[in-house]
């Protein structure tokens, strides 16, 4: 009988061309099924919360996965660390019940990003959007207040009709803070769509600098004719910071 695991890991996103394993590269997901594989001398499948695209990084990221060896998760955790590559790090594994499911049972998700203001860091640069010039952040809190609630968020995604069942989203919070130039957006939802916060963000950078107007969120956001979102911020100040269950 099949025993189900749950896995909580960290990755820098930096040199894999995202979670989900595709022919163009490395990826995280590649990673550990290959290192689950050798562990348990059976291929191995992962099932994750969700992906996240090249360069994005995640401080939580959830899988899933089953086997016949019934391994106590202490020991997994050091086999797997064994196995991986540096740029991946498992934190925590646990025995959970075959009905888990790290994906459709995940209730919201937590995504942060960072955007520098200030002078270029090359030490941060695959980390934090080196962006080098000042904002307007009241001007962009008050744009994030319209994404909260619930949201048709077809204009903010490059996801196809075909792909889902609805484009309806749940924003529980959207957070600017700024700290020694740095500014932190806080974004927890119910889930997101393939680049929604970036292009969220992207466009709250182009509020900031005052270059477009709050109404470039509502022409866009709830509506069904097709007005995609035309800015999308750098991948490298991503992450993924916690999935909820």
């Amino acid at each position: 009988m099949a025993l189900r695991y749950k896995v909580i890991f960290s990755y820098d996103g930096s040199n894999f061309v995202g979670y989900q394993i595709q022919n163009n590269g490395r990826t995280v997901q590649e990673e550990l099924q290959i290192a689950l594989s050798k562990i348990n001398k059976q291929e191995i499948k992962v099932y994750a919360s969700g992906r996240t695209d090249a360069g994005v990084h995640a401080l939580n990221q959830v899988i899933h996965f089953d086997s016949i060896f019934e391994i106590e998760p202490e020991n997994y955790k050091k086999a797997l660390n064994s196995n991986l590559p540096k740029d991946i790090y498992v934190k925590d594994v646990y025995k959970v019940d075959s009905s888990f499911h790290a994906r459709f049972d995940a209730k919201k998700k937590h995504y942060r990003y960072y955007l520098n203001m200030g002078e270029y860091n090359p030490l941060k640069v695959n980390y934090i959007y080196q962006y080098g010039k000042r904002l307007d952040i009241n001007k962009m809190k008050e744009a994030a207040c319209l994404f909260v609630g619930e949201h048709d968020f077809r204009n903010f995604t490059s996801t196809k009709d075909s792909e889902v069942t609805s484009f309806v989203r749940f924003i529980n919070e959207f957070s600017i803070k700024v700290e020694n130039d740095i500014v932190i957006f806080d974004i927890i939802g119910s889930g997101f769509l393939r680049y929604m916060v970036r292009m969220m963000v992207g466009t709250l950078i182009h509020i900031g600098e005052n270059k477009i107007s709050l109404e470039e969120i509502t022409t866009r956001l709830d509506k069904k004719e097709d007005k995609p979102c035309p800015y999308k911020a750098p991948a490298e100040g991503l992450y993924l910071v916690e999935v909820m269950y």
